[in-house]
């Protein structure tokens, strides 16, 4: 008998995991693209007994697509989930949590203040309109940890390495404590990957990613993926169908296809932002650079306990000394491989500029309260030289 591929390690599950599924005496080396609505049968009894889910089989993409079932139990079997559900975008995946965790009219969702501003929005513009009460919480403070309890929250929504400073939470102590007050926990893994971190197998009940970022990994998709044990799966799969914020099976099969390399990507991307943020934490144009690998980040010793020495993510920030808006946009014109793109796990070096971009929409006051200040910019390490990479951030800050 074949060795079940989740008793194998992860850099052979991510090549091999969901491939090559039996059909009619043949097996493809490739997951083909079913790019087509719906599925016919010989027997209405057929349709009949799959939409019962007395069988297993497909009959409306809506509901389920070969390629995308592919995509689904390589995620699952990569973050160790009993079930993954591929979406339209890691918006998407938030919004199917949530409602599979049971938030509804009168629940309290508690949800990290350091969080990216977008799901801050979503949850204020959105999620609040269900009748839902959003509180943000420190999660860092371990003073304050017994505020988040006093809320009776039905969710506590986290990231696994924040978004744009890149704090690490304790997840074994919030997942453990929230158990004890029958708080369901979605983390979103997106910047650590399966890679560092695996929260489900810590007790978190829900993990999302935006699968445009590391899992696509080259700029050429938008997608997301929501991970659950199996005693999540059908809610999830009730509200995907509802919802329908489906993932197109040609976007699947790419982010299928990204994944096979995400290993050897993730490695170098870890390894070029370590570098680079050793080297811009002691220039002198550099008031302070945010990552987890360095000694000098308040969460560095829990990373390194979490992420079990496999690196610390491909993504730094940076505040530049004494710069204004009009010198950011100077500086990041003048970048030649970093490229000014509103995204981050591409092979491509990417740089963001957070106060017009990924928290925009959050106030100036808010975005002060966070530490992300005009002068602080983001970057995303691609798979170039670290030499090549240092050499172009040396000629833009001699522009300054």
């Amino acid at each position: 008998m074949a060795r079940d591929i989740r008793t194998r390690r992860l850099a052979t599950r991510a090549v091999h995991a969901g491939e090559r599924t039996r059909s009619d005496g043949f097996v493809p080396m490739s997951t083909p693209i079913y790019s087509t609505a719906t599925f016919i049968y010989d027997h209405l009894a057929d349709i009949d007994s799959i939409s019962a889910g007395e069988r297993t089989g497909f009959t409306y993409s809506r509901h389920g697509n070969p390629t995308n079932a592919a995509l689904e139990a390589a995620v699952a079997s990569l973050e160790g989930g009993g079930v993954a559900l591929s979406v339209a975008s890691g918006m998407s995946a938030i919004l199917l949590a949530l409602l599979a965790a049971g938030v509804e009219q009168g629940t309290t969702i508690a949800a990290s203040q350091e969080i990216y501003g977008v799901t801050t929005k979503f949850l204020l513009d959105v999620v609040a309109r269900w009748g839902a009460r959003i509180e943000f919480v420190d999660v860092f403070d371990p003073a304050k940890r017994n505020d988040i309890w006093k809320l009776e929250p039905k969710v506590l929504l986290l990231e696994s390495l924040t978004n744009p400073l890149l704090r690490v939470p304790d997840l074994p102590s919030l997942i453990k404590e929230a158990r004890g007050h029958k708080t369901r926990v979605i983390v979103d893994n997106t910047f650590a990957t399966p890679l560092l971190l695996r929260p489900l197998e810590h007790g978190a009940d829900f993990v999302v990613h935006s699968a445009t970022k590391y899992f696509g990994g080259h700029g050429d998709l938008t997608g997301g993926v929501l991970v659950a044990q199996e005693e999540h799966a059908a809610e999830m799969r009730h509200f995907a169908r509802l919802v329908g914020a489906v993932l197109g099976p040609f976007e699947a099969w790419l982010t299928l296809r990204g994944m096979k390399t995400l290993p050897l990507r993730f490695a170098r991307q870890c390894e070029n932002a370590q570098r680079l943020a050793e080297w811009l934490s002691t220039h002198p144009r550099i008031e302070s650079v945010y990552y987890p690998g360095l000694d000098s980040h308040p969460d560095h010793a829990l990373a390194a306990a979490l992420f079990n020495g496999q690196g610390a993510g491909g993504v730094l920030s940076l505040k530049i000394r004494g710069a204004s808006r009009e010198d950011i946009f100077r500086l990041v014109d003048s970048l030649e491989l970093f490229l000014k793109a509103t995204s981050l796990g591409d092979v491509q070096s990417l740089v963001l500029y957070p106060a017009i971009s990924s928290h925009r929409d959050l106030s100036p006051k808010q975005r002060e309260r966070l530490g992300i200040t005009d002068n602080l910019i983001r970057l995303s390490a691609g798979v170039e030289d670290a030499e090549d990479l240092k050499d172009d951030l040396e000629q833009a800050l001699a522009k300054l």
